[in-house]
């Protein structure tokens, strides 16, 4: 059994969506968190995690967003998510690599996010690009100490300070890919329990998948590489990187399990 941590399924056609689904389970991916990066386009988000007993969602602002959309207020996101089906906060952070959003601009929504998180007592979905040192400081300035930094491909600062916080790390496929010599000697350092892995679908497919749109099932293929990068059996890798979603995201169950909806749990 392995999780896909971090995909977009609002990102697949809708006529579409339920063969990557299918396909996902037929490879043993039998739970998928879908990340939120609009506000505005958050319902579209939930109701695909609403749909599936096993798939769960976020509620968030993506860095590239921070300056168009609106009601990004920590009070606003705390409150959406109450819902049953949000397991975190986010995906929030800092990407200087393309400066879509204004730096201060994405600096001030990276703290309403961890306010949220906070607030709501749920993990906090960290996206960071050409930004470790000031991703690191915002973390440690808001006292945020549960969260993902989510496909992490950068270097030691980061990855030291994020579990030093008590963060955990996600893998994608560009641990992969041929020039990432850097990043896989990292990782061959990281602590097993601290690892989750997942597919940012629909972008950054792995080898030899590279070039196609990513989706859920090819995640057998990045975690099949850590696993041998790291010296574990895939079955073993793939029972840990389980273990460790369910413990970071535990408002998500497990599948088979009893999903009673609580009462009073929607948000407004």
């Amino acid at each position: 059994m392995l999780v896909d941590s971090h995909c977009h399924l609002d990102f697949v056609p809708t006529e579409e969506r339920a063969g990557v689904i299918a396909r996902a389970r037929r490879a043993g991916v039998t739970t998928l968190l879908t990340i939120s990066t609009k506000l505005s386009e958050f319902p579209a988000v939930r109701a695909i995690a609403e749909s599936d007993p096993d798939i769960w969602c976020s509620v968030g602002i993506h860095p590239h967003e921070a300056a168009a959309e609106e009601g990004g207020d920590a009070d606003r996101l705390t409150a959406l998510a109450r819902h049953h089906k949000v397991v975190g906060i986010g995906e929030s952070g800092l990407d200087f690599h393309y400066d879509h959003s204004p730096r201060a601009e994405q600096v001030a929504a990276f703290r309403r996010h961890a306010r949220a998180a906070r607030t709501a007592a749920m993990p906090l979905i960290v996206h960071s690009r050409n930004a470790d040192p000031e991703t690191v400081a915002v973390l440690e300035e808001e006292g945020v100490s549960a969260g993902v930094i989510h496909c992490f491909s950068t270097g030691n600062l980061l990855a030291e300070r994020a579990l030093g916080l008590g963060l955990y790390i996600s893998l994608s496929g560009i641990v992969t890919f041929k020039n990432a010599d850097a990043l896989r000697g990292i990782v061959r350092d990281l602590p097993l329990d601290r690892l989750l892995v997942e597919t940012d679908a629909p972008y950054l497919a792995p080898v030899p998948l590279r070039g196609k749109p990513n989706e859920p099932a090819f995640i057998v293929h990045t975690a099949n590489f850590i696993a041998a990068l790291k010296g574990v059996a895939p079955d073993e890798f793939a029972r840990r990187t389980t273990e460790n979603f369910f413990r970071l995201f535990a408002k998500a169950k497990r599948p088979g399990a009893e999903r009673q909806k609580p009462s009073g749990s929607d948000a407004p």
